[in-house]
């Protein structure tokens, strides 16, 4: 069942809130700011092994917590900033998960430097399949496996699958030009 599906279904009024708020406003959305990509890059990682409904509500914790996804403040955390993530009740305390978000707060700085932007970077790369992209990713980020990259690239615009066609949400990405549509 699709996303789109799913929320029409779910219980009680304030989950399918939650997730409605995500799907209507965000879900496929091209994102154009290099440190908005990385928080989303952010919350998939830290969704593997979860549900995105645990990662939905820890949102406002993971922006407090990661400096406003912050690229620079991130990847200059010291072994202070990994200890006060790893005890950090409102995100997700998970060692490879908080090293993953500082060492790929390092790298996007290295790809803005070559590229201008991680969003230029992407763009670079753009058409792959998902299995190409799987192994770009791979070789350039912590943490990032199948499920993480394909979630992490559709839930920014550039590969399709986000919502059903015929989701009224849908038309309204197709105006802010989403890169699957190059």
């Amino acid at each position: 069942m699709s996303y789109c599906l799913a929320i029409e279904r779910m219980q009680p009024e304030s989950r399918k809130e939650l997730h409605k708020k995500y799907h209507d406003h965000h879900y496929g959305f091209p994102i154009h700011d290099d440190n908005e990509l990385f928080g989303r890059l952010i919350m998939e990682i830290n969704q593997a092994g979860l549900s995105w409904e645990t990662i939905l509500r820890k949102e406002d914790s993971f922006r407090k917590a990661y400096d406003n996804f912050n690229i620079e403040k991130v990847a200059a955390y010291s072994e202070k900033d990994r200890e006060r993530l790893l005890n950090d009740p409102g995100i997700i305390r998970n060692k490879l998960k908080v090293n993953a978000a500082i060492e790929n707060a390092k790298t996007i700085i290295e790809l803005q430097k070559e590229f201008g932007s991680f969003e230029k970077w992407l763009e670079h790369h753009h058409p792959k399949t998902l299995p190409e992209w799987m192994k770009l990713f791979k070789k350039t980020f912590k943490f990032t496996g199948g499920e993480i990259v394909n979630e992490f690239l559709m839930s920014i615009g550039f590969l399709k699958g986000a919502h059903t066609e015929d989701c009224a949400v849908n038309q309204e990405i197709l105006k802010h030009r989403p890169m699957w549509r190059n």
